[in-house]
């Protein structure tokens, strides 16, 4: 570990936001070309800590130092101009601008006036150079999958010349290649003396990415702690104040001669998917694995009517479904969370009640009228059913943690009956404890008779949970493993294709 001296010094911090105490009497210090980590559970204040060192969040009480001198940031600008850039977890590009104008923004190289293009495609070429994101500088920020859009991020942060760059729950959309490719990054920064503080949820990944970790737990330090010598159990101990038991709960295989609930067959959407054909019976958990880009998230939604399709077909109990329409596949017992709760899953801005109300109106409403009390009941007792803190009907839903609003993302497809549960990255930004929560859930779902496809980007994750694991590659069904067959070698075999590639060179 480094023995530079501190880049930042944090004496008694804290923060109180409406009588919730989010940070409380932390001191700490950062030692400048280190990466940093900083784990806790949702809401333990890590996220909030990283904010306040950048300048997007102003402090409540306490000193910040930078290089010894003390500093009152009241906004992002304040702190880029002492060299600290924040890469927040919630993306803030300008959608209908390319890769490199959101890179550059703010920053652009002008001659007489006028943004010089050479110049700026010059500074693009060195900083691809340096990154490898593999990006095209020209394509519009909108048509970028999330993990490509974290990568611009990541850039534009490089491309202010940052001496410290505070990442929070920067790997949450990438695939595990591209996880290294930007740990590879990270450690190059840190070799040309930049600091990083680097918040996670992927211990894992903490302790063998950072030098230095620093756990949370309901607003206080708990410890700072040498990652080389430190365990995930040690962490977790840390975050939680006690033991955890194992990762993921027993898992109860389908009951003999269960039926077959959800049938796809033939699903094709020119360059996106080929011929996807698969079943999952009543009480079967099937899990989509694969890299990024290999078309799991493209199957769920072409089988919630999201998108369109060239040919296939969807069966519901038997039942043809037709496709392209969400409404018709919310009426055939169909539900999906998408990847990106706070985008395309829920409305930030309106209540608990509200969200979980939106695809249960026909239940809730009587002669056009929505029944406020038994909406209220019902939300209420599902929410506290759920384990979601606080189950508040009437809290706005921007005001929960990451594990939280996952849960009011559930309760909306889980207030009346359904048949068919599709989870796109089912804990994406989840704390471990919240993790453990869902995973019970979404185990007890497939007990009820729920059939259930969980896609994936954490490979434990979907051998965790899954009965059977479909591996896709390229919108292809690459291959299906059973238990027997499953394991993470297996998987990435199918998803880079390496058996076949094998296969043609023996040949």
């Amino acid at each position: 570990m480094t023995t530079a001296p501190p880049l930042v010094e944090l004496r008694d911090v804290s923060k109180r936001y409406a009588g919730v105490q989010a940070l409380a009497g932390i001191d700490m210090s950062i030692l400048a070309g280190s990466i940093h980590g900083l784990v806790g559970e949702n809401g333990a204040g890590k996220s909030t800590l990283g904010k306040i060192i950048g300048g997007a969040v102003v402090p409540s009480g306490g000193t910040i130092l930078i290089d010894g001198e003390r500093v009152s940031y009241r906004a992002p600008r304040e702190a880029l101009a002492d060299g600290i850039a924040v890469i927040q977890q919630e993306l803030a590009l300008v959608p209908e601008m390319t890769v490199a104008d959101n890179v550059f923004l703010g920053t652009e190289s002008a001659r007489g006036g006028a943004v010089s293009r050479p110049a700026m495609r010059r500074r693009w070429t060195e900083l691809e150079q340096r990154a490898q994101f593999g990006l095209d500088p020209d394509t519009i920020v909108a048509d970028l999958s999330v993990a490509q859009q974290q990568k611009v991020e990541i850039l534009r942060a490089i491309a202010r010349d940052a001496r410290l760059i505070v990442m929070d729950e920067p790997t949450s959309s990438l695939a595990r290649e591209e996880t290294e490719q930007l740990h590879a990054l990270v450690r190059g920064l840190r070799d040309d003396g930049i600091t990083i503080v680097y918040v996670s949820h992927f211990l894992e990944e903490v302790l063998a990415l950072c030098d230095t970790v620093t756990v949370f737990r309901n607003g206080e330090l708990v410890e700072t702690l040498d990652a080389a010598g430190t365990t995930v159990d040690r962490l977790v101990v840390g975050m939680l104040g006690h033991e955890m038991s194992t990762t993921f709960p027993a898992k109860q295989p389908p009951p003999a001669g269960a039926e077959t609930v959800l049938s796809v067959r033939g699903i094709s959407r020119a360059k996106v998917l080929e011929d996807i054909s698969f079943e999952v019976r009543r009480g079967e958990i099937v899990g989509l694995a694969g890299l990024v880009g290999s078309g799991r998230s493209e199957v769920a939604r072409a089988i919630f009517g999201a998108d369109p399709v060239d040919s296939g077909t969807v069966e519901v109990d038997g039942a043809p479904l037709k496709l392209g329409s969400p409404r018709r596949a919310i009426a055939a017992g169909i539900a999906l969370a998408p990847e990106d709760r706070k985008r395309q899953g829920l409305l930030l801005e309106l209540p608990q009640r509200d969200n979980v109300a939106l695809p249960n109106l026909a239940t809730l409403s009587r002669l056009g009228f929505t029944d406020r009390r038994r909406e209220d009941a019902d939300t209420r007792a599902l929410l506290a059913e759920l384990g979601v803190t606080p189950p508040d009907p009437a809290r706005p839903v921007r005001t929960l943690s990451g594990g939280n609003q996952q849960k009011v993302l559930f309760a909306k497809w889980l207030l009346r009956e359904r048949k068919v549960l599709i989870l796109d990255e089912p804990t994406r930004g989840v704390d471990v404890g919240a993790k453990r929560a869902i995973y019970e859930l979404i185990v007890s779902l497939a007990e009820r008779g729920l059939a259930v496809v969980v896609i994936s980007s954490e490979l434990e994750e979907v051998l965790g949970l899954a009965h059977r694991v479909l591996v896709m590659r390229r919108g292809r069904i690459a291959t299906e493993l059973t238990t027997d067959a499953m394991s993470p070698d297996a998987v990435m075999h199918a998803a880079f294709g390496i058996d076949a590639i094998e296969s043609e060179i023996a040949k």
